[in-house]
């Protein structure tokens, strides 16, 4: 697995947490920003990210503002991406497991620090199941081609 993380000024904090936890677990990763503590409009960080995972350079990605929402709804704009917001293990594992999501999004001042390691180990953990789900997904990407020819 290939993975991409951001997050503005507000993430920034937990996005140094998260890394920590992705070394500890071997996880390969690379960081597209912000690295430092100066403010930075959520959706350029995560038009990055998610564009790269949209190219196929990387297979998932993690971004992380202040409620996680911004981030969601910037990352939904570029297509191919599913996005979802993740602050709860059940939702973090559905996305993956019913939605293909390729992106979690998380708040910053939404959740703590321990929360987000399990969020995103589960995350991580999770494949896409396909059955009653895989219908759905195509019906969302058919939305999605409707939409942004």
């Amino acid at each position: 697995m290939s993975l991409v993380i951001g997050a503005d000024h507000n993430g920034l904090k937990l996005k140094k947490i998260i890394i920590e936890f992705l070394k500890e677990k071997n996880v390969e990763y690379e960081d597209l920003g912000t690295k430092t503590s100066e403010p930075v409009d959520y959706p350029d960080i995560a038009k990055k990210v998610a564009s790269a995972v949209a190219q196929g350079k990387f297979s998932r990605g993690i971004l992380i503002c202040g409620t996680g929402l911004g981030m969601d709804i910037a990352a939904n704009k570029v297509r191919g991406i599913r996005a979802t917001v993740c602050h709860d293990i059940y939702s973090a594992e559905r996305s993956r497991k019913s939605n293909n999501a390729q992106i979690m999004t998380m708040g910053a001042q939404i959740i703590g620090p321990e929360l987000a390691k399990k969020l995103v180990e589960v995350w991580l953990n999770s494949e896409f199941e396909g059955g009653r789900s895989a219908p759905k997904v195509r019906k969302i990407m058919e939305i999605e081609k409707e939409n942004f020819s």
